[in-house]
């Protein structure tokens, strides 16, 4: 059985495929689903998900796109949603210097902020960083001792010379659809992800896998994504170990 590390199920495209998704789970091979939170309303609608359907968890925060918003009552909101078991990391947190959506000082803030908050309620992190890892790395190299609770980097296309520092962190790595396109070429970074930091992942209804490409990502896609890594990690089963990395993170 797997487990869909990150999901966004309270994406409007998905919700009203949710009580579909949940009931065939057990039939498409999947044990666990996490819904990650963008923003607020996301992230109150991945613990009402969560809240309603045993095996949907949900993680809560402000995505890098909107740290313009972010507030200190978010925080507290944050905090207060934390106090349910299953919502298991604060996420998605981080930067993105592709889209740039908010200013790269309020992210790198913002980012910061959520790591105190994360460790202050003794939870780990899920990570959006693109196009900013150099600087990710010294944010995080900085603040390490806010990764007691350790860390993910979701949709990790960071380069092969990186990984180790960032396995020096504590951190894991998933993947996701990406790893079917054609033009991936990182098959040398799947392969140097030491066995206990893995986990996969789909980000749906983003970043939909081959053969699929085009249409609106699902959770059972994982397959997909986990049938391509073990084409590289023949050392592996990939199915058994991404699960039981993903228990131990998640503490589920």
């Amino acid at each position: 059985m797997l487990i869909d590390t990150h999901a966004h199920l309270n994406d409007e495209r998905l919700l009203p495929l949710v009580p579909e998704i949940v009931a065939s789970m057990a039939d498409k091979g999947l044990e666990a689903i996490i819904n990650v939170g963008y923003d607020r309303p996301s992230s109150e609608k991945a613990l009402e998900l969560a809240e309603s359907y045993d095996s949907l968890y949900a993680v809560v925060g402000i995505h890098p796109h909107d740290a313009k918003t972010a507030t200190q009552d978010d925080y507290l909101y944050f905090e207060k949603l934390s106090a349910h078991k299953k919502v298991l990391a604060i996420g998605e947190i981080g930067l993105d210097f592709y889209y740039d959506l908010s200013d790269r000082d309020v992210q790198k803030k913002v980012f910061i902020e959520q790591l105190e908050l994360a460790n202050s309620l003794k939870l780990p992190v899920v990570m959006h960083v693109r196009d900013a890892y150099g600087l990710a790395y010294e944010i995080l190299k900085e603040h390490n001792s806010w990764l007691n609770y350790g860390g993910i980097l979701h949709c990790y296309a960071g380069s092969l010379e990186m990984l180790p520092q960032f396995m020096d962190l504590g951190l894991h790595v998933s993947f996701g659809g990406v790893v079917t396109f054609k033009n991936f070429g990182k098959a040398d970074v799947i392969k140097a992800v030491p066995k206990d930091r893995l986990l996969l992942e789909t980000d749906c209804p983003y970043m939909t896998p081959v053969p699929f490409r085009g249409k609106t990502n699902l959770p059972e896609y994982v397959s997909l994504v986990k049938d391509k890594i073990q084409e590289w990690r023949d050392d592996i089963n990939v199915e058994e170990v991404t699960t039981l990395n993903a228990k131990r993170f998640f503490n589920i």
